[in-house]
């Protein structure tokens, strides 16, 4: 399905950061012309995230969690070591197990089975479609570990038929080939995934939950469990996962400056590490002209929710507006999905003030859910076919032999609580409308939620 929103206010958009020219992505050519449940509602002018895990989940055809990045770069000069005092036997006990963790790791064939299975019980959501419940699951565990596992490739397949017992169609198994392609999905550009801590004090921690395996952070020093303390001298601490990562990303085979502490009392190091965001930009766009040439309207396409659509969607509406355009719209048909955090934030660029959006029957997952939180907050009308229809959402685990899982981990309900996953959002119109009759159904809409 097509999702069109429009509207015809302008977004409240971020402050344009300082760019050079290879920070700012080449004009694009034009295209087209005519959760526990855990739940994501997105409400006008208020984000609610529930999470039922510490991974940040993706949603489309590949949802994904954990966020990764090709191998390469190391630091190139030494990095800045500060020891704080310790201060507790908490701490300590931590330091023991951040230390055994660090060291070599034995992967086995049954270990990596284990692993995958732990996944599953920890963050797998019911939705009540499944086979599913914590008793067969155990049952399953002690089977498979009384079963010889001789090779990988019997560990593989035991996975996948783990995994296939639960009757969820997006739960599956990653080989390490089909793994080491989430890195469009790394949200740092350096390959790791950042989760939000609570302290005692209400505050909180940015802590480093994923890294990929010889990836930029890795190889420089980043490990598991580190907290993340500052980006190019920035203090993050009371910053969003999201706005850490977004200070990470810059230009590729450019260096930004990570200072971390390792573990909860470790030394402080300051690490540089140089970017590899081997993400494309998924955006397209252009000036169109309405009402006879008497009004110009910004189109521009979303092809998926990867690790750029945020920053290059702004880029794109910037340029748009400067050339003219009082109104936009979004164009998210064939998107099939991608990060739920990067769609949550641009649906929030719409909501601030007011906007528009087309949709089809391939438009899912992370699409749906930034169509239905502009349609159902009155600020957007759909224009198209009914969505795909996938309300869940999944995040991508990596196993300890690079090969990896993905896993329902979450569901997601419209702002006006409607259940999408197998019925999908049906559109206002099904051919694009005069902009007036757009305009007076934002008004209707609105009047009727006053």
């Amino acid at each position: 399905m097509s999702v069109l929103a429009l509207s015809n206010s302008l977004p409240t958009l971020p402050p344009s950061p300082s760019q050079s020219k290879s920070e700012t992505p080449k004009p694009l050519s034009p295209l087209l012309s005519n959760f526990t449940t855990t739940t994501t509602t997105i409400h006008n002018n208020s984000i609610s995230w529930t999470k039922k895990t510490i991974i940040t989940a993706l949603s489309g055809a590949l949802s994904c969690g954990l966020v990764f990045s090709p191998p390469c770069s190391v630091a190139l000069e030494s990095p800045t070591i500060q020891s704080p005092p310790p201060s507790s036997e908490y701490c300590r006990e931590d330091e023991q197990v951040l230390k055994a963790e660090s060291g070599p790791e034995l992967v086995t064939n049954a270990g990596i089975v284990e692993e995958a299975w732990e996944i599953v019980n920890d963050s797998f959501l019911d939705t009540g479609r499944h086979r599913w419940s914590p008793q067969t699951w155990q049952e399953k565990k002690e089977d498979i570990m009384n079963t010889s596992i001789p090779t990988r490739a019997k560990a593989h397949d035991i996975i996948r038929r783990m995994l296939a017992s639960l009757g969820d169609p997006y739960t599956r198994f990653l080989e390490p080939e089909e793994f080491s392609k989430m890195a469009r999905y790394d949200m740092s550009g350096i390959g790791l995934n950042l989760r939000e801590v609570p302290e005692d004090n209400g505050g909180v921690k940015l802590k480093v939950l994923g890294l990929l395996l010889d990836g930029p952070a890795h190889s420089a020093g980043v490990r598991q469990g580190d907290e993340v303390l500052a980006v190019n001298g920035v203090d993050v601490r009371g910053k969003s996962a999201f706005e850490v990562s977004s200070l990470l990303q810059g230009p590729n085979e450019t260096f930004v400056t990570v200072k971390v502490k390792h573990g909860n009392c470790g030394p402080i190091q300051s690490i540089e590490v140089q970017r590899q965001l081997v993400a494309r930009t998924p955006v397209v766009y252009r000036l169109e002209q309405i009402d006879n040439g008497s009004a110009s309207v910004g189109y521009m396409r979303l092809k998926e929710f990867n690790a750029l659509a945020r920053k290059d969607l702004v880029i794109a509406m910037k340029r748009l507006q400067d050339m003219g355009a009082s109104s936009f719209i979004l164009d998210l048909r064939d998107n099939l999905g991608g990060l739920v955090q990067v769609g949550i934030e641009i649906a929030k660029l719409f909501l601030n003030e007011g906007e528009t959006v087309l949709v089809n029957n391939k438009t899912a997952s992370a699409s749906e859910i930034v169509a239905s939180s502009l349609h159902d907050n009155c600020r957007a009308v759909l224009v198209g076919e009914r969505t795909f229809g996938k309300g869940l959402i999944q995040s991508v685990f990596e196993l300890l032999d690079g090969s990896g899982v993905v896993v329902t981990v979450g569901k997601y309900v419209t702002p006006n609580h409607r259940d999408i996953n197998g019925n999908g959002i049906e559109p206002d119109y099904r051919n694009l409308p005069a902009w007036s009759d757009v305009t007076q159904h934002l008004s209707q809409c609105s009047k009727l939620q006053g």
